[in-house]
């Protein structure tokens, strides 16, 4: 689907509306373009038909790529992978291609990030500052990242309340996902970083004081994210390795319990063993309560050894 906004100059505050045409100074929105569309953009726009399709590849890492005056940003957002059995979060490359007279953001789905900027809700937000436009939609990335991160750390917070309560596979399964989310998140707010900071030792794009002042400001929010993405990740990490270590140490115990009581089961069962062979003058045989006598005694032995047990802390 394909997209057209520009922000009017002669309006005050400055309003962007939707548009039928290219034309300078627009913004073309891409999401699960047709190969038409693709087509329709590279010719109108001018651009190597490999910018608009690099971003469509799920593999795609983050970058910055030049050729004849069109540079193409490549980076990383997150997504929630709803086709899983359990709903993850994931990464997704998204690609702004900026040129003399258009931005053009591309992407194989619909983004949040960028439905806030169709939405009004980004200020001083204007197509033609293609500068500033692309620092915002980093800038809106990386809070991205840290809404999520909140909402990962308050489903750690959760299942550590469950696994309090008991242990089920669910919640394991649960805190498997949650960790292979900050793996992602770890690795492509990384990437992003390198992005960034190449954009500002090498400034490859024009940029006022206004644009510069704002890389900085997305540089310290990608940092907060990458760093809250570790230490969530060394939380979970430390959570799996205790209940790992929980749940060995209950099977220990249960263990031990089931031992002891193999033990004290044991001695009845030889004396039984015993009466019960084709044997004769065994003693108490020929009693006239050989049956209960014999059976108290065996009783009696357990007793005994269940308490020496107890008081040893065998069980």
């Amino acid at each position: 689907m394909m997209q057209i906004f520009k922000t009017r100059k002669d309006s005050e505050p400055a309003v962007t509306e939707k548009t039928e045409v290219i034309e300078a100074g627009c913004w073309i929105q891409l999401f699960n373009p047709t190969e038409e569309e693709l087509f329709a953009v590279t010719q109108k726009c001018t651009i190597p038909p490999d910018f608009l399709k690099a971003a469509l590849d799920d593999e795609e890492r983050p970058r910055i790529d030049y050729d004849e005056g069109v540079a193409l940003i490549v980076m990383d957002i997150p997504v929630t992978n709803a086709n899983a059995e359990i709903n993850n979060l994931t990464t997704h490359p998204l690609g702004v291609i900026m040129t003399n007279d258009h931005i053009i953001t591309v992407c194989s789905r619909q983004t949040q990030i960028l439905d806030d900027f169709i939405a009004g809700k980004v200020r001083h937000f204007n197509t033609i500052k293609k500068t500033r436009f692309l620092f915002q939609i980093f800038y809106r990335n990386a809070s991205n990242y840290l809404h999520h991160l909140r909402q990962i750390e308050k489903s750690i917070s959760r299942i550590e309340v469950d696994l309090h309560r008991s242990m089920k596979n669910e919640e394991l399964f649960q805190m498997m996902e949650l960790e292979k989310s900050l793996i992602y998140f770890s690795t492509s707010l990384k990437s992003n970083e390198a992005v960034l900071e190449r954009i500002l030792r090498t400034k490859p794009l024009k940029m006022y004081e206004e644009d510069a002042e704002l890389l900085e400001d997305v540089i310290i929010e990608n940092k907060q994210a990458m760093e809250m993405s570790q230490i969530y990740s060394h939380i979970l990490n430390s959570m799996t390795e205790t209940f790992a270590t929980i749940v060995s140490n209950n099977l220990n115990i249960v263990m031990k319990f089931l031992a002891s009581v193999t033990i004290i089961l044991a001695v009845p069962t030889m004396i039984a063993s015993f009466y019960g062979m084709n044997v004769v003058d065994l003693p108490l045989s020929q009693a006239p309560l050989a049956f209960e006598t014999i059976f108290g005694i065996s009783v009696m032995i357990s007793l005994c050894l269940g308490i020496l047990m107890w008081k040893k802390k065998m069980f």
